[in-house]
């Protein structure tokens, strides 16, 4: 399963194939890590999202980013996963569909996605705590698939083996 996911996304390794196919770098800037998220630094990373707003079905971005798609395939992801690396190239590392939590209960669906027997992520942000869990979005289910081996599973949020560690972001002096 892995493999063919990879297989229909390999032309995505050249970012600028993903660029010209509507994928955009996540606005932010950032390269998500598990310690930055305030999760144990040994989950690892995510590294830079580039988003496809067309599959996210984004409707808004204020102030938090909605959207109504509700793209399930994987073959065709809503979100490509970058790792930065020392040369300033990225590499394709996984991939990740999002379907915003409205969307999909409007489209009659009563319980979280799944997919390979694992439940989609759930996210939404606590106004309580200093973090925003959901990274800027409405509440939402997430999935992510990994190319590169993960020690746990190839489904988890983070990879150990994917790093930000060479991450530039786009303002040095930020």
């Amino acid at each position: 399963m892995i493999d063919a996911i990879r297989a229909a996304t390999q032309r995505f390794e050249d970012v600028n194939v993903a660029l010209a196919e509507g994928y955009v770098p996540d606005p932010s800037g950032q390269c998500v890590s598990a310690a930055a998220e305030g999760f144990p630094a040994e989950l690892g990373d995510m590294g830079i999202h580039y988003l496809r707003p067309d599959l996210l079905g984004i409707t808004a971005v204020e102030p938090r980013v909605d959207g109504n798609g509700i793209n399930l395939d994987f073959h065709t992801p809503s979100i490509l996963l970058y790792e930065p690396q020392a040369d300033g190239s990225m590499l394709l590392v996984g991939v990740e569909n999002l379907v915003f939590q409205q969307a999909w209960e409007a489209a009659g669906n009563s319980e979280p996605p799944v997919f390979a027997g694992r439940q989609w992520d759930y996210m939404a942000d606590d106004p309580n705590t200093a973090s925003d869990e959901a990274h800027g979005f409405e509440p939402h289910y997430d999935q992510h698939v990994w190319f590169r081996t993960n020690a746990a599973t190839h489904l988890e949020p983070f990879n150990p083996l994917v790093s930000c560690a060479y991450h530039r972001t786009l303002n040095p002096e930020a």
